[in-house]
């Protein structure tokens, strides 16, 4: 595996991962903020955002920190994912990945938060106005 060093940004506020059926309609409050992520396939619509908007009746993971590789990464590279999280494996912290046309973004539990940081930095990734 190549081993790239990366930038990267943590994103402002805290988030969750929603999990809503499959045939629900995009809710509103799923829009409050700079990032949200919406995924429909046949099992369920998946929506990462600020979990200050997301209803108490609502599946979610939470909280969650957000991390923004600084792309845009061609197509054609490889190994960009892998070699940010992986430290983050041996670290033993849990992930919850998802990709852009133009990067990635990592999302950590917050309580796992310094220890993600202390092993991308570790790894040689280096951390953008933080």
């Amino acid at each position: 595996m190549q081993n790239h060093q990366l930038k990267f940004r943590r994103l402002d506020g805290r988030f969750a991962v929603c999990r809503l059926p499959a045939d629900a309609k995009f809710p509103e409050w799923a829009l409050v903020g700079a990032f949200t992520s919406v995924t429909r396939s046949a099992d369920e619509l998946s929506i990462v955002c600020l979990e200050s908007g997301v209803p108490p009746d609502v599946q979610a993971e939470r909280p969650w920190v957000g991390f923004k590789l600084e792309g845009p990464f061609p197509f054609s590279q490889t190994g960009i994912l892998a070699s940010f999280i992986s430290p983050l494996a041996e670290s033993a912290v849990p992930i919850f990945a998802l990709s852009t046309y133009d990067t990635d973004y990592v999302f950590v539990k917050e309580g796992y938060a310094g220890v993600a940081l202390s092993a991308l930095q570790a790894a040689g990734h280096q951390l953008l106005g933080g």
